[in-house]
C-alpha cells in the first residue's frame, strides 16, 4: 500500500466563504499529512469556488496552470460600496440611483480586453513588503499600483431591477480581481 506523504495529483476543493485558500491548503496537509501541497489561485476569504491543489510532484505543475484563464461568476450589488468591495465590509457609499439590465449589459464592453484595476486594499498583494491588508486592518493609507489584467468575456446572466443585482459570468487572467471589477463597473454605472 502507497504511503500518505508520496501521493501525487491533484485534488478539487470547494472552497467556502469565510475560509482562506490558505486555510485550505492548511488543512490538506494535516489531513494528508504531508507539507508539498500548492494551490492554482488565491480565492478571496468571501468568494465560493473550486479551489486547486497540487500535491507531491504536481506542484511543479501549479505554475503552468496558474497561468491559464479563469472563469467565475460574481454578483454584483448595484448601489452601495463597501471598504474591501465585498458584502463583508464597511459601507463607504451609497446611492439611489437605479439603472435596468439593457444599462448594465451595456456597460461591460467597456471592461473587456486589456484594462488597468486597482486592486482592493483588502487583499494580499504586497506594496513596500506589507500585504494590503495589513495597511487596511491598522488603518493606514498607501498608494495601490494599477495592475494591467485581461477580461476575455463578460456575460450577464441575470438581471434583478427590483433588487438591482445582476450575476454575471466573467473569463479572465490571472491576477484579475473581480471585486475590483464589480466596484468599476458599479462606479462606471454611477451607482
Amino acid at each position: 500500500m502507497e504511503k500518505l506523504n508520496s501521493l501525487n495529483g491533484y485534488l478539487n476543493v470547494n472552497k467556502e466563504p469565510g475560509m482562506t485558500s490558505h486555510d485550505v491548503v492548511f488543512k490538506a496537509r494535516k489531513l494528508l499529512k504531508t507539507k508539498k501541497i500548492g494551490h492554482t489561485g488565491t480565492l478571496d476569504p468571501e468568494a465560493q469556488g473550486v479551489l486547486v491543489l497540487c500535491v507531491g510532484q504536481a506542484t511543479k505543475m501549479v505554475e503552468y496552470i496558474t497561468d491559464h484563464d479563469k472563469v467565475y461568476e460574481a454578483e454584483v450589488v448595484l448601489g452601495l460600496a463597501t471598504d474591501s468591495c465585498d458584502l463583508s465590509g464597511t459601507i463607504v457609499d451609497k446611492s439611489e440611483k437605479r439603472i435596468d439590465g439593457r444599462a448594465f449589459e451595456a456597460i461591460l464592453s467597456q471592461f473587456t480586453g486589456d484594462i488597468s484595476q486597482q486592486p482592493p486594499i483588502y487583499s494580499a498583494i504586497r506594496v513596500n513588503g506589507k500585504k494590503l491588508y495589513h495597511y487596511a486592518r491598522n488603518g493606514e493609507t498607501v498608494e495601490i499600483p494599477e495592475r494591467d489584467v485581461h477580461i476575455t468575456e463578460i456575460r450577464l446572466l441575470n438581471f434583478d431591477e427590483a433588487a438591482q443585482k445582476a450575476r454575471m459570468m466573467v473569463t479572465c487572467s490571472k491576477g484579475t480581481y473581480i471585486r475590483s471589477l464589480c466596484r468599476d463597473i458599479g462606479a462606471a454605472l454611477g451607482t
